[in-house]
Parts: structure tokens; sequence; C-alpha cells
């Protein structure tokens, strides 16, 4: 009798992470205030799979030029980070490449000379986090090309057990320098290839904009602070399959859907990737061309979590990222999302926002508002349609057919050679029957 086998999966170890930020004791309002800012890290470790074990901070006037925090405060993260077993350190703002180094090697060095403990920013945390999450092809190539610009400044962290063999100076330039200019070499025609290869991808995206701007529709892009809820937004109006988790930056690629308003007819919706407070420049850089939707639409809708503390920071977040893309001067349907998480008091207060500001409170989860905020959507959506008079030739009986489907037919006459309509239509489909009236029927 043969013997079964049994199978043992090795499950992977947790990364454990020791949290730093810093506060210059300056009050901007378009920062998190410190220990928000490190929910929101830890958030983000928690996005990128790792636990958090710990957090530190300090409140000096600068930065230290060497170790960002300074030696003494290095000193007590240095305990910490052995007391709890940390695997890595993530520090709450972006950090130079002298700074990550000297980190490093005063957290402790292993016997080849390599780092006991890693040592990142959060730039580098929500490069991670995207490249984690990225499905479509154009994801993961501006995923790469953001992590390449991030790393190229910071190589000769990699090659620092080569330059330690020689002690510097004229005539000691070795393997370390030879392999270093290999490395950069390689990285930069690595990210000439992948701007070629997303200039291809996106003239494919552009192609696919072109064939919607030809689709008669308006087009609405949810935009916000990332995990504000839009992919549950996105799901409960048009029924879409999309991902929705509790996670910063659950959804990365762009997902367009149908969405039909009783006046304005169809519409197409775009859930686009999250923003979030000091996004890395390099991943807005790359993300330009995914965020085309956003710069393409007629509308966006900004959905906002009204039971975050932060709301009015996040809303200036995305209010400067829409600026850095040049997609400020679309018009802006504001949201207030997730009022069931509120309480009944301050759900009255912000539904009086709202109503103050001319946008809806809802919650998406709930199906909560709704309808409201269809009829705001369609309310301001309707403002652009035009009252036009097409006449409809007998033989062209597919326009008529398009007309009631696509715009609203108000009155309709007809006689032997072809049928008058009197209908309310966008620029879009005013254009587009017009010009299909000015050619021949097709055979």
């Amino acid at each position: 009798m043969a013997k079964s086998r049994t199978s043992h999966s090795i499950v992977p170890k947790q990364e454990t992470a020791y949290l730093v930020g810093f506060d210059n004791g300056r009050i901007d309002a378009d920062n998190l205030p410190l220990h928000e800012s490190l929910d929101e890290l830890e958030r983000l470790c928690e996005s990128a799979g790792a636990r958090v074990i710990g957090r530190n901070s300090q409140k000096r006037p600068q930065a230290d030029i060497r170790t960002y925090v300074g030696a003494g405060k290095v000193q007590e993260i240095r305990d910490e980070v052995y007391e709890h077993c940390a695997d890595l350190v993530v520090f709450d703002d972006p950090l130079t490449v002298a700074q990550l180094r000297n980190l490093e090697r005063e957290l402790g060095l292993g016997p080849g000379g390599e780092p006991c403990v890693r040592v990142i920013d959060r730039s580098q945390l929500i490069l991670d986090i995207f490249a984690g999450r990225a499905q479509s092809l154009e994801g993961k190539l501006q995923v790469e090309l953001a992590q390449l610009e991030y790393l190229v400044p910071r190589l000769t962290r990699h090659w620092t057990h080569l330059s330690r063999q020689r002690g510097g100076g004229v005539g000691t330039r070795g393997p370390g320098e030879t392999q270093l200019e290999v490395d950069r070499r390689s990285v930069r025609d690595r990210m000439a290839m992948l701007r070629r290869r997303l200039k291809e991808v996106a003239r494919t995206r552009d192609l696919h904009r072109r064939e919607r701007a030809e689709v008669p529709f308006p087009t609405v892009a949810l935009v916000g602070y990332t995990n504000a809820g839009k992919s549950t937004l996105m799901r409960a109006l048009t029924g879409a399959d999309v991902l929705i988790d509790d996670l910063l930056f659950a959804t990365l690629d762009p997902t367009v859907r149908k969405l039909n308003l009783e006046r304005s007819g169809r519409v197409l919706l775009s859930d686009t990737v999250g923003f979030v407070h000091k996004l890395p420049h390099e991943l807005v850089e790359a993300f330009k061309s995914t965020l085309e939707e956003v710069r393409q639409a007629d509308l966006l809708i900004h959905l906002i979590d009204s039971s975050s503390a932060a709301q009015e920071i996040h809303r200036s977040v995305v209010r400067q990222v829409l600026a850095e893309i040049d997609a400020s001067d679309i018009p802006i349907l504001e949201v207030w999302n997730k009022t069931d998480r509120v309480p009944q008091e301050a759900q009255m207060e912000i539904q009086a926002i709202a109503r103050r500001e001319g946008g809806v409170a809802i919650s998406a989860a709930a199906e909560i508002g709704l309808e409201d905020l269809q009829r705001e959507l369609d309310r301001r959506i309707s403002r652009n349609l035009i009252r036009e008079q097409f006449f409809i030739p007998v033989e062209r009986g597919d326009l008529l057919a398009r007309l009631h489907r696509e715009g609203s037919v108000l009155k309709a006459t007809s006689d032997d050679r072809g049928t008058q309509v009197e209908a309310l239509v966008n620029e879009k489909l005013d254009g587009q029957i017009r010009r299909a009236l000015q050619r021949p029927e097709p055979c």
C-alpha cells in the first residue's frame, strides 16, 4: 500500500515595522498632524503586509543633516528596534541618500556589512504598495518606472560594501565604482525601455479614449483620498465587479462602467487611483497617463470620507493633485461618504454642509443617499443638454432610433420624406448626428 505524502506550505513571516515621525513645530493647514500622519503611515504598512510594533517621533526646528532625527534619537530608536526585533524602520518623510546610509549604519550592520535593519521612507513604502497592487500592463510599467526613478540617486547604498575595501581617493577607484556605473547604466537603459513601452501603451489608451469620445455619453470620474470609498460607490451605482477592501490603495487601475440617469441618459463612470498625503512626485509623474481619465472627464465626483477627522486636509490634498495634473478647471461635485460611520448629530451637520456647498451626503456601503446623488448628478450633466431640431430622412431610421436611445426626444412629426425631431442632446451627440446627416447612407 503506497504511503500518502503530506505537503507542507511555507507561510512567509510577516515583516514587523517601527515608525518614525518628525515634527518641526510649524502649523501647516495642508499637512496632517503628526499623530494622524503616523496613523496613516501605519495603515500604509498594513496595506504593504507589514505589522507595526512601535513608533517614535522627534520634535526639533530642523531635521538633522546626517540622520534626520539626531544622534540621541537614533540611539533611542536603535534600542527599541532591537527590543522589539523589528525588520524595518519606516520614516514618515523623504530621506536623503546620506541619511538612509547613515541610519542603516548606525542602526546596525551585519558581519558582511549588510544592514541588520532596513530603513525606508514613506515614498518607498507607497511605491512598494503600488508595485503589489498594479494589475494592468500600463500600471505595472508605470510603477516600475517610478521605482527606478526613485532608486537611481540611491544606488550608491547598494555598493558601500565594496567601497569599504579601500580608503578612497585618487588611485583607489576599484570594483565598487565600476559596478556602480554598470548598475546605473543598466537602470537607465531599463528606464528608457519602460518609457518607450509606456508610449506604446499610451497610444493604445488614446485610441480607446478617442473611441469613447465618439460615443456620445458624458464622462464622470471618481476622485478622492485613498480609501474614501470610490470602488464601493462604483459598485453601488453600476454593479461593477471591482475590488473593495479596507486598505489604502486597494485598487490602482482605472475602471470604466456605464450608468443610466433619468434625464441625461447614459454616462460613463470612471474609478481612478486614490490620492494620499505626501504622494511621491515620481508616482504623480508616472501615473499622469492613467490620470488622463480624470483630465478628460466632463465632471468629477470628489468623494470625501466624512468619518475622518482629517477630511479638510484630505480635500486639500485632492485639490493639489488635481492642480498638478491640470484638472482643477473641471466641474466638481463634492460627495460626503460614510455618513453611517458618524454620530447622528454629526450626520445632520454634514448634510447641512453638503447642501450649503452644493454637494450630497451619502453612505455608499449602506446605500444611503444614492438616489439624491443620482438626481444631483443628473441635474449637473443635464445643464449641458441643448434643445435641437433635426430632420431625419426616412432612409435614416438608424439615426432616429439613436436619438430615442441616446438623447431625449421631446417631439416627433413624420411624413413621407422623414421625421422632424425636437430633442435634448449633449454636444457630442448633436455633432455626431449632424455629421451623419451630411454623409450619404452607408451601403
